[in-house]
């Protein structure tokens, strides 16, 4: 697209000034943006900026939830040229040191006291960082840091700046080119530190627009802004498609409302990974378990029809009339109520991506009517390279390239793409960058798959994690970690798993159980449990989730070039994987070789055949504390199944 994000939005205000924009959930009460205000909220806040000396090119770091000043924070750097770099919010301080060191960061943006906190913490190491500018007073009054000022002061130099100079905000925007930086996001870490991925306004907004042209998105469409902000995914749905549509972005009150958000706005548009949606069905069937004996009859016996009708409607397949029939009573019982409870009942179209989602999972809401659809991207090629068309839905893959975008795979499975909305380059890091941009223009994404008769694309891991098991009877099998971990946390039990079994003769897994649903399995069997270690060492859990595992292993041997990678032996760990612990990146992913190591003694003792293993575990709490859990863990046999060649899922 031939503009920016700061002319888009000075469009929006003219040709719709009083057009909701944003709307913020405050003490119980939404409040509206219009597209004039957030313009004129915008322009004071750049003029603030420029007095203070922002200069074109420099980078602006935006850290907090999503909330309008905050996005307003992001307009009013780039109309002046400037960069933001939004970092993940519920990140430790010393995450951010890398960053902002990288960066040169003089200048900050933050929600509140406790992004302060964290920034004056890193400060010492940080000695570019200047000025700290916070949304929300609460907490602040005494500080008396240099630099350190309330958007609303800033806000007043801004207004005295632009009193002075009436001409400069709009000669600014002008200046502006599509070519020119837009924002930088820092990728996950997963194997080291993250590398800053550099967009123009072109890139971001070519993505945006060729996303919202598929899906025929209008300014119309109601979205929920509830993810990190520093996550692409979240910045595209939120930000490039909101000033490339127009649409409304609500911002929930807290994460802990967001529940209750979704039901009040009921979003036409809705984005969210696969653990939202599966915490979302855990809820659901924890409700339903606990309902009367005929509400539960009732419940089963639609789903049932569901299962079987509801996405055949959805796909625009013929029904036979009877079964129509009986899906129209079960929405007026069942699914009706249940979008309405979840706070579907609007939603037109929505996605998930950033993990593999379980069939039975994407069956489920596609059974009682929600038009939920998969897609293919990352941070590097500005989210949208794949979708799943309208009637052309399967929860084996992700979608066909869209507008703009060529697909090869290379001979050793890894998928190559070519798009309009690839990185400019990894901030600071040109080997990193020529490592995955080719000479002929082609991006290699690290990812393993291949594309089916249909022209869709599958993934099956990544493809550095893609290795062969050594020795026994699946000596030379294909081993996929994270397709054996997907298929274990679709399990409803199960909520995080790290598969193991590369070079080895048998793989082996670390399993968390979901403490909410396996906890209310536990009390509605009269097993008491003093907290998640106790409750994960259970003989009656382990025998729950060794049922799960088995379960997987039925599936896996439906699939004749991962039939080797049914899991062998398990363990359920004696807490929860936490990204404060360096065990997963902010984004959720588990570092399987950070935990290879950090529990070796395990993993050793899953191999070695041993029936139990003590374990010590330093963590750290919500609080800031440190302190550590122990618990000697039982190791855990689960059946394996003959390979079924042929039936491949």
């Amino acid at each position: 697209m031939q503009t920016t994000f700061p002319r888009l939005l000075l469009d929006h205000a003219k040709a719709r000034p009083d057009a909701p924009a944003l709307r913020e959930k405050e003490y119980g009460i939404w409040q509206t943006f219009t597209w004039s205000q957030l313009a004129a909220l915008v322009r004071t806040m750049a003029s603030a900026m420029a007095a203070h000396g922002l200069a074109r090119g420099e980078h602006v770091v935006v850290i907090g939830e999503n909330r309008p000043r905050l996005y307003a924070a992001i307009l009013a750097a780039q109309a002046l040229g400037a960069i933001p770099v939004p970092l993940y919010q519920d990140a430790v301080a010393a995450e951010y040191v890398f960053p902002i060191d990288n960066a040169e960061v003089r200048l900050a943006v933050v929600e509140d006291q406790e992004q302060v906190d964290k920034l004056l913490e890193i400060r010492p190491q940080c000695p570019r960082l200047a000025a700290i500018w916070y949304d929300d007073g609460r907490g602040l009054r005494h500080y008396a840091e240099p630099g350190l000022a309330s958007l609303d002061a800033m806000l007043d130099a801004g207004r005295a700046f632009a009193a002075a100079q009436p001409g400069f905000f709009d000669a600014e925007v002008q200046r502006g080119a599509p070519d020119d930086v837009a924002a930088m996001f820092f990728t996950s870490g997963t194997t080291g530190n993250p590398k800053g991925v550099v967009h123009s306004h072109r890139t971001l907004l070519d993505r945006a627009r060729a996303g919202a042209d598929f899906d025929k998105l209008t300014e119309r469409e109601e979205v929920l802004a509830y993810l990190p902000p520093a996550w692409i995914g979240q910045n595209i749905f939120s930000y490039a498609q909101w000033l490339a549509c127009g649409y409304v972005v609500n911002c929930p009150e807290s994460t802990s409302t967001v529940t209750i958000d979704l039901k009040e706005i009921g979003p036409t548009y809705y984005f969210a990974p696969p653990r939202i949606f599966e915490g979302l069905l855990t809820s659901v069937m924890i409700r339903m378990e606990d309902a009367s004996a005929i509400k539960r009859r009732l419940f089963h016996h639609f789903m049932a029809v569901a299962r079987r009708v509801g996405p055949r409607l959805l796909d625009g397949q013929p029904v036979a009339a009877a079964d129509r029939l009986a899906y129209r009573l079960g929405d007026l019982l069942i699914y009706g109520p249940l979008r309405n409870a979840l706070g579907f009942s609007r939603v037109r179209v929505a996605y998930t991506a950033g993990e593999a989602i379980g069939p039975d999972l994407f069956t489920f809401y596609r059974s009682i009517g929600i038009n939920l659809k998969q897609l293919y991207g990352s941070t590097e090629t500005a989210v949208f390279v794949c979708l799943q068309p309208d009637h052309e839905v399967r929860a084996d893959t992700v979608g066909v390239p869209i507008e703009g975008v060529e697909i090869r795979v290379a001979d050793n499975g890894e998928i190559l793409v070519k798009t309009p909305g690839i990185l400019k380059e990894y901030y600071k890091n040109p080997a990193a960058t020529a490592e995955v941009m080719a000479a002929d223009g082609w991006y290699h994404t690290g990812d393993a798959g291949f594309i089916d008769a249909a022209g869709h694309l599958k993934i099956i891991d990544r493809a550095k994690d893609v290795g062969r098991l050594g020795g026994g009877a699946a000596d030379g099998a294909m081993f996929a970690p994270k397709y054996v971990e997907n298929k274990l946390k679709v399990v409803p039990h199960i909520k995080e798993a790290g598969a193991f079994g590369d070079g080895r003769e048998r793989v082996c897994a670390f399993i968390n159980i979901d403490f909410e649903a396996v906890g209310n399995w536990a009390e509605r069997r009269n097993l008491p449990y003093a907290g998640y270690t106790d409750l994960a060492g259970k003989p009656q859990v382990l025998q729950l989730i060794r049922e799960c595992v088995e379960q997987v292993n039925a599936d896996l041997a439906r699939d004749e070039r991962l039939a080797g990678s049914q899991i062998s032996r398990f363990l359920v760990q004696h807490k929860e994987l936490d990204a404060d612990d360096g065990e997963m990146t902010r984004t959720r992913k588990v570092k399987r070789g950070f935990i290879n190591d950090k529990y070796k003694v395990l993993v050793d003792a899953l191999y070695a055949g041993k029936t139990e293993q003590f374990i010590e575990t330093a963590v750290k709490f919500e609080d800031g504390r440190s302190g550590s859990v122990s618990a000697t863990l039982a190791l855990v046999d689960a059946k394996v199944f003959p390979a079924l060649a042929g039936k491949a899922a």
